[in-house]
């Protein structure tokens, strides 16, 4: 060690903490542990060649091999099996990218929990929540016509392959490569650039988006079915009081022909007594 006012360290293994000189409370334990640490405090090292670049960051934690080797001056950073990365601060990094391929986590599952995000993964592994604030968004407009890229999408049933779900269980959604042909902002790339999966939670909001438009115009076509049973009411109304007017009418006009047909009747008998008169008056002459 090259120590020369730092206090408090702990060093354990060939050339830890070899290069410190006024940092203080540092733990390293493994061959060149912190090796090129100066004068960056509390830190703790455990794995040859564990934070074997940090010079002046503070607070960092690295378990493994080579943990955190690839820190120099970031602080409060926890490495566990993965070299970091120089100048990061403030981050977690855990296992190896295509080394460690399997994930599991005691106390996740089937705990409920009350209030919470759901959890996403970054297509390079970072863990994050989705936000949805104003303050983390720009260019906010209506969606408009953009969630008719859904009538195009084609829902399937489907099963995993073995390796990944061995006990076949029924699967219901997309296909990421046939989405990405109707609308390619929907679906999440790999490492290599090929669709991997479908951002399921932006379906959500367009098919939300789909459902108020419905919405809308049913409200609309009730409001113009209301208002046709309204004038059909009054046309109705408007009839049964024709069909009444004409009623009264014919009934007046049955009334009256009743009325001229019995004198027209006696007119007619008389007019028959009179000619049979003449004719008699005149076989007399």
């Amino acid at each position: 060690m090259s120590n020369t006012t730092g206090r408090e360290n702990t060093a354990s293994g060939t050339f830890a903490l070899f290069s410190n000189t006024t940092s203080s409370h540092n733990t390293a334990n493994g061959d060149s542990a912190l090796f090129s640490n100066t004068d960056g405090d509390g830190n703790s090292a455990v794995g040859h060649d564990a934070l074997f670049s940090n010079t002046t960051g503070v607070g960092n934690i690295a378990v493994g091999e080579s943990a955190g080797s690839n820190l120099t001056t970031g602080d409060n950073n926890i490495d566990i099996g993965n070299g970091g990365i120089a100048g990061e601060s403030a981050t977690i990094r855990i296992g190896k990218p295509n080394v460690q391929m399997a994930t599991f986590v005691a106390g996740i599952s089937g705990v409920a929990t009350v209030g919470g995000t759901p959890v996403l993964v970054g297509s390079n592994g970072q863990l994050g929540t989705m936000v949805s604030s104003q303050r983390f968004k720009t260019d906010i407009k209506p969606m408009d016509k953009a969630s008719e890229a859904l009538l195009a999408l084609h829902p399937v049933t489907f099963h995993y392959k073995k390796d990944i779900d061995p006990a076949g269980t029924w699967q219901f959604g997309l296909v990421a490569e046939e989405v990405e042909k109707v609308n390619c902002d929907l679906v999440v790339r790999d490492n290599d650039g090929k669709p991997y999966t479908v951002r399921y939670d932006q379906v959500n909001a367009m098919l939300l988006n789909e459902f108020l438009k419905q919405h809308r115009t049913v409200q609309e076509q009730q409001a113009a079915i209301t208002e046709l049973n309204y004038k059909f009411a009054e046309q109705q109304k408007q009839i049964g009081m024709l069909t009444a007017g004409l009623q009264k009418v014919n009934e007046h006009e049955q009334h009256s022909d009743a009325s001229t047909v019995r004198p027209v009747a006696r007119s007619d008998q008389d007019a028959s007594w009179l000619q049979s008169t003449s004719i008699t008056s005149e076989l007399a002459r």
